[in-house]
């Protein structure tokens, strides 16, 4: 089985994160396929004093929420980290519907924020 692959904690101490646990009971998998979705890069996961956790806002009442890991993808294939990808998920984009990308996910704006990804890989 390989590794999890884990970012850098860049979030901000508001941003609210949910272990493998809490995760996997929120959609209803087990915690193996949580730790699986993030091996297959469909979700990002920080270590937060030392336990492995996912930001709560990658997760909504129907599982993982619409557009993220193809987001996820688009931003892996543009040569982001996954410390990179955090950054640029959370980071405020005035011109966007929800201010940053995370929350134009949430909010069904999933198209736009994947043509800005994609965008920025040219």
């Amino acid at each position: 089985m390989s590794a999890i692959p884990v970012a850098d904690d860049v979030l901000g101490p508001d941003v609210s994160v949910l272990t493998v646990a809490e995760v996997a009971a929120r959609i209803g998998q087990s915690e193996n396929k949580v730790r699986q979705m993030l091996r297959d890069g469909h979700l990002i996961a920080v270590r937060r004093d030392g336990e492995l956790v996912i930001p709560a806002d990658f997760v909504g009442p129907q599982g993982v929420i619409k557009g993220l890991p193809g987001t996820i993808t688009v931003l892996s294939d543009a040569g982001f980290s996954r410390t990179e990808m955090l950054r640029w998920l959370y980071s405020e984009d005035e011109s966007l519907p929800g201010v940053t990308p995370i929350n134009a996910l949430r909010t069904s704006h999933g198209t736009e924020v994947k043509r800005r990804a994609q965008a920025m890989a040219f």
